[in-house]
């Protein structure tokens, strides 16, 4: 079933957004499901939205590089697609996506909740407050009662070859590491790389809603000697991971609680400029996020 917009009105309040990342792109984990188009100021997000149930929670699904993955990391509509998710009411969004690892004890087919994340991107627009200005706190770029809350679900209910914590480098892609950068990385004490943490991550902030990420490690990256990176390889191991990914997935999600949390105040303290200052107009495709503050 789709339903554009205008269906929206009749739509339950969503608690938790996935974004599906390589690999996942399907939510066969929901059951009654549907399909629902959005607009939003920002452009449509990178695919339909599926909306659907897992037990007793309503979840919403976005493809982040849209189905048939045509969408490189740079071209990714990440303000659409977290627009949409804060339209819906999303509370909690869960990112999934593929790494390559930059440390021996990190593996290919593990999983990891990192807590860290620096920035190498160059070529994407990172915020939504372009008419005004807004400095949001980042120091812990990751929701920390959500990353821990789904470590210690996934433990509990049996799930191994999961890891908690770790500094996540984001490059620009679509290109892979070079062999100098790999090391470099290795050598500033960095345990990812991907492609799509960055501006996610700081989209979520601006938009007051918790986000962690399940990341997948497909490689070594190309740091370790005789190790190369391909897309035959990451697909391969992502087709492996996949499966675990949206078990745990199905496990966790019922027993995930709305809670409290610094990231969903992130704005009350972070608007500079005097919104008197500024046309309504300017404001209107802004007004989601500071409604509750003006």
């Amino acid at each position: 079933m789709r339903e554009d917009s205008e269906g929206l009105k009749k739509i339950e309040k969503v608690d938790i957004g996935i974004i599906g990342g390589s690999g996942v792109y399907d939510p066969d984990i929901f059951e009654d499901s549907k399909e629902i188009n959005l607009d939003t100021p920002f452009g449509k997000p990178t695919s339909v939205i599926s909306l659907g149930w897992v037990r007793d929670k309503r979840v919403a699904f976005i493809s982040r590089h849209g189905r048939g993955h045509i969408y490189s990391p740079t071209k990714v509509n990440y303000m659409a697609n977290i627009f949409a998710f804060k339209k819906l009411g999303v509370q909690d969004i869960i990112s999934v996506c593929s790494v390559g690892s930059l440390r021996e004890d990190i593996k290919p087919l593990d999983i990891v909740i990192p807590d860290q994340i620096y920035d190498r991107t160059k070529n994407r627009a990172n915020t939504f407050f372009e008419d005004l200005v807004a400095h949001i706190s980042f120091a812990e770029p990751f929701c920390k009662r959500l990353s821990r809350t789904i470590y210690d679900l996934a433990v509990k209910k049996g799930y191994t070859g999961i890891k908690q914590g770790g500094t996540y480098v984001c490059i620009e892609g679509p290109q892979f590491s070079t062999k100098a950068e790999s090391n470099v990385y290795r050598r500033l004490g960095f345990d990812l790389v991907g492609m799509t943490a960055i501006p996610e991550a700081k989209l979520a902030r601006e938009a007051e809603i918790c986000y962690a990420t399940l990341a997948m490690v497909t490689d070594y990256d190309v740091w370790r000697e005789k190790e190369e990176v391909s897309v035959s390889l990451v697909e391969e191991n992502v087709g492996l991971n996949v499966a675990k990914v949206k078990a745990i997935l199905k496990d966790i999600i019922p027993d995930l609680k709305n809670a409290e949390c610094e990231c969903k105040n992130s704005l009350s303290d972070a608007v500079i400029t005097n919104l008197n200052f500024l046309d309504k107009n300017d404001l209107e495709s802004l007004s989601i996020f500071l409604k509750k503050y003006v």
